[in-house]
């Protein structure tokens, strides 16, 4: 199964979100969307009508941000996160999130410094209203990995 070029119109609203919310850079955004529609259009064949759409295309965006970090060295490590998550005493207060979360702005800066694979998660999921098991084809883990990234991208927006 395949889809005619004109469809990808539909969804490209929705690639620039998601790139620019993972990447915090709109030309960065707008190549990876660009990309992404290149690579969409010379593998159209390989899309097999599973998924909808917008999924597949998604998951083609997010290898796109991901080879890209890799390659710019802008993967950011996700040691401190996880160094958080072994901390018997690390908790989440939810009237602390929202004083820190108090400007639209703030949150925006706080979501472009979680590290990419939580970032992608929130996106995807909060912005986008993916479902988790889509987050999961999309990232190419298992659902509970998605759930896990989910979670965790919450957890260090605090």
């Amino acid at each position: 199964m395949s889809f005619r070029p004109e469809e990808l119109a539909d969804h490209a609203d929705a690639l620039y979100r998601y790139a620019l919310r993972t990447t915090g850079d709109p030309v960065r955004a707008e190549d990876a969307v660009q990309d992404t529609v290149v690579r969409a259009l010379e593998r159209r064949h390989s899309y097999r009508g599973d998924a909808p759409l917008r999924h597949w295309l998604m998951r083609v965006a997010h290898n796109i941000i991901v080879d890209r970090g890799r390659r710019s060295g802008r993967e950011i490590a996700i040691e401190s996160v996880e160094a958080e998550w072994r901390d018997d005493d690390y908790t989440v207060d939810a009237e602390a999130v929202a004083m820190r979360a108090a400007t639209r702005a703030e949150l925006l800066d706080a979501l472009v410094r979680l590290p990419f694979i939580y970032r992608s998660a929130v996106v995807l999921h909060d912005v986008e209203d993916l479902r988790v098991a889509d987050i999961a084809a999309i990232h190419n883990i298992s659902l509970p990995a998605a759930k896990q990234r989910l979670r965790r991208g919450r957890m260090a927006l605090v």
